[in-house]
């Protein structure tokens, strides 16, 4: 039987970004997307929750959000899901990364499967499709549940803002355009969670969004 979807926001790093819980309320089996550090807590926040992980998904290969995946994996023993293979060359940069921003313990990633457009991931009947939505980075994917009328948008859209693009393989016009033709059509009614900060809804976005008039 598959229960309501829930989901717990755990901010982690000197980032503070949104490392995401999602389970189902009545199995409470779940999924970790973009456990970008801080891995003991977000083990403590698993053990006191009494929730079996499947899978960790990440939606793009930036240090905060996916610093801690390797160890996270060893630790619970599942595989790492996403981003898009656009992504490789970040994921298997990391340690750089580390080095640049003064971060500690962090490893290069290998994903155990990569995604594509179209594709779709799922737990306990909670089924989500899979958009490429480049732009803040290469392969950002975002997780789009149409059942819950949910969205995890990571980095891609934020309330009232949008994911940055200064960064290597950020591209402006092609973030505008993943924002344009693969989020907002998702419906105005649909809520999301993203990388950094309060999530919204998609509606809001489309109607007051500075970066989107």
């Amino acid at each position: 039987m598959t229960g309501q979807l829930q989901g717990i926001i755990v901010p982690v790093t000197s980032f503070q970004q949104n490392c995401t819980i999602l389970f189902d309320g009545e199995t409470k089996h779940g999924v970790v997307i973009d456990p970008g550090g801080d891995v003991a807590r977000i083990q403590e926040v698993i053990t006191e929750q009494g929730l079996s992980i499947d899978a960790i998904w990440l939606t793009h290969g930036h240090i905060d959000h996916a610093g801690g995946a390797m160890d996270l994996k060893d630790a619970l023993d599942v595989e790492i899901i996403g981003p898009h293979k656009d992504d490789a060359p970040l994921l298997g940069g990391l340690e750089q990364q580390a080095t640049m921003f003064g971060v500690e313990t962090v490893r290069n990633v290998t994903p155990d499967k990569w995604l594509e457009e179209g594709e779709t991931v799922g737990f306990s009947g909670h089924e989500f499709e899979v958009f490429h939505c480049p732009g803040h980075a290469p392969g950002h994917v975002i997780f789009f549940n149409k059942q819950a009328n949910f969205a995890h948008v990571g980095d891609v859209l934020f309330a009232g803002s949008i994911g940055r693009t200064d960064l290597p393989g950020g591209d402006h016009a092609a973030l505008i355009n993943s924002i344009k033709t693969k989020v907002l059509p998702l419906g105005d009614d649909v809520g999301f969670i993203c990388g950094h900060g309060p999530g919204g809804r998609i509606g809001d976005e489309r109607r007051s969004n500075p970066f989107l008039q």
